[in-house]
């Protein structure tokens, strides 16, 4: 995100305004909601903000004890907006007291406090969110049964961390949009961040309504990853340009994610799906088990997986490019073409060439005497 310098005292409601203060203005709002629970006639609108809606309890067959599940509804979009301004308090904190104090510390250009900003973001949620994926795919035993994926559509029911993770997913992709204005991003970066902001809210989004959160955590988990290792390299190497270990890595893991993420979708869309039991297409019963959403589906993952794999072959091609024009132009400095010149004369040299000149006048002048003299008169 961009760096941010702050005036003394700007107009109030202007722009500048807003941009140094929006943090507590968030707050404010936050803090509104939050009070809404302390009486009787807000409080069951301000719960809907706060806390997740539509749970349903179930009672497990085997061991007769009673599961709180949840379900998605129209009352998520209050739960996501109020965790969005959370996520943008949180947002200005990390960026007021860690990443400014690091950037006066580096002393980077503009455009490296930029990136410098977007990679700490960036790398603290996908480390807390990489965790927390994790934490689910143990709990729900995803990776003993890859056919957990599909048995058992339409997943209707959400265990809590599930759907919260989702809430606080969407919403953070989401206050990703207002803090491009926030943050004063470049106008050249805007569109960049504006891409991966929207894939990421159409495709989480995505998989929240149509009832594949079960895929949706596992593909985000080995995604976010990697991601992660890229924003913590590029970290290092605004430190420290020689420390570039890191990138390394992370293009190895970046291919082998997406050959991951193409296995599993297509074993889920294109084997596991249309192989179970309830196949349609019902609203109410949250099924959309049908041949055209499940091709759209695969589709839209199919051409996000090759358009990042079109980026990442650009930018590695341009890194290639770079280093070898750097070896270029550093064997040219070390082993230089130019025309050869005369060497200097030492000083014994020197003396050598004056007595033979000086020689050659003498024997001139007594050639000369010699002659006059035999004239005859």
């Amino acid at each position: 995100m961009g760096f941010r310098k702050k005036s003394k005292n700007p107009p109030v409601l202007s722009h500048e305004f807003v941009i140094q203060n929006h943090a507590d203005m968030v707050s404010c709002l936050a803090m509104i909601i939050l009070l809404g629970l302390m009486f009787e006639v807000t409080a069951k609108f301000a719960i809907m903000f706060i806390t997740v809606q539509y749970n349903v309890t179930q009672v497990l067959d085997e061991k007769n004890d009673l599961v709180n599940l949840y379900q998605y509804g129209p009352k998520d979009v209050a739960t996501v907006f109020f965790y969005l301004l959370i996520v943008v308090i949180l947002h200005a904190l990390i960026q007021e007291y860690i990443l400014d104090k690091m950037n006066r510390r580096l002393h980077l250009s503009k455009t490296k406090h930029s990136k410098f900003n977007e990679s700490g973001q960036l790398a603290a949620f996908y480390l807390f969110s990489f965790i927390w994926g994790c934490g689910i795919l143990t709990a729900e035993d995803f990776a003993k049964n890859p056919t957990f994926l599909w048995e058992g559509y339409p997943h209707t029911h959400m265990v809590f961390q599930v759907k919260f993770f989702y809430i606080c997913q969407i919403a953070y992709w989401l206050h990703a949009l207002p803090e491009l204005y926030f943050q004063k991003v470049r106008k050249e970066d805007i569109p960049r961040q504006l891409y991966y902001i929207c894939l990421y809210v159409v495709h989480i989004t995505g998989a929240y309504i149509l009832n594949l959160h079960r895929l949706g955590v596992v593909l985000l988990v080995p995604h976010y990853l990697v991601e992660l290792l890229f924003h913590a390299s590029r970290l290092f190497y605004f430190s420290d340009e020689n420390k570039q270990k890191g990138f390394t890595l992370w293009a190895l893991l970046f291919v082998i994610t997406r050959l991951l993420t193409l296995t599993l979708s297509v074993l889920t869309f294109g084997f596991g799906l249309p192989r179970t039991e309830n196949q349609g297409f019902s609203l109410v019963e949250g099924n959309f088990n049908v041949l055209t959403i499940r091709m759209a589906c695969l589709a839209a993952i199919c051409l996000t997986q090759a358009w990042m794999m079109w980026k990442f072959i650009n930018f590695q091609l341009k890194k290639w490019r770079e280093n070898s024009q750097m070896q270029a132009s550093k064997k040219k400095t070390a082993s230089p073409k130019s025309k050869p010149h005369k060497r200097e004369l030492t000083r014994g040299e020197r003396f050598g060439a004056s007595a033979s000149g000086q020689q050659r006048q003498t024997d001139t002048v007594d050639t000369r005497v010699e002659l006059f003299l035999r004239r005859e008169p």
